[in-house]
């Protein structure tokens, strides 16, 4: 993991991969994703990075602003477009949402993987769903999974209590998560798309990615 513009930028994801040169892209969750030539050293990495420090930062911004309320005062949660309550930012709607929800989820996935945490934080993340301390198995899982289908958190918890047993993503690490969460690849599809075009598309009636080479 590198970031862009210093330890307090944006937080990329870097994985050397079979490319002729390096590629930048900000997926649909904001997660940024930097592929690299297998001779590339992180120094080169982390230069590329700072020069696109400001399109990182654009385009995490435009992800953001899919949670945004729109014209009709309604918002994405759980799936479903709702109506925001008068005072209430969405990001509040959504912290109180999943800490009503996560107790069992959490719960049910560590049943299923046999791995338990050692405490659970909410928090509003531009970049990443979920992220994980293995070594004190501390959790954190972003609050605007509220505004997704209620599968897409049982997703992120199970992938997270996943690293506890295995930090990397290797064949051991999809083994373990399957066995919890089956239908990974559908989970990360939903997530990719906007949260409001998912609502929409279920709730009609209801009161992906940008990249850059160098």
């Amino acid at each position: 993991m590198l970031h862009a513009g210093g330890p307090d930028g944006v937080p990329v994801e870097v994985e050397r991969k079979r490319v002729r040169r390096l590629n930048l892209r900000v997926r649909a969750d904001g997660s940024a994703h930097l592929s690299i030539p297998a001779r590339c050293s992180l120094a080169e990495a982390q230069r590329f990075l700072d020069a696109h420090e400001a399109w990182l930062h654009d385009h995490v911004r435009r992800r953001e602003a899919r949670f945004a309320v729109s014209g009709d005062g309604l918002v994405p949660l759980w799936g479903v477009l709702v109506p925001l309550p008068a005072g209430t930012t969405p990001d509040e709607l959504y912290r109180a949402a999943l800490a009503t929800r996560l107790p069992e989820v959490a719960a049910r996935m560590e049943a299923a993987l046999g791995a338990r945490a050692s405490g659970w934080q909410l928090r509003s993340m531009s970049t990443r769903w979920g992220s994980c301390t293995p070594k004190t198995a501390r959790i954190r899982v972003n609050v605007r999974l509220a505004a997704y289908p209620p599968t897409c958190l049982d997703y992120v918890v199970a992938h997270e209590l996943t690293h506890l047993l295995e930090p990397s993503h290797n064949e051991r690490f999809h083994a373990l998560l399957a066995g919890a969460y089956p239908d990974e690849r559908g989970a990360r599809a939903l997530l990719r798309r906007p949260a409001r075009e998912l609502a929409a598309d279920s709730s009609p009636t209801v009161n992906t990615d940008e990249t850059i080479s160098g």
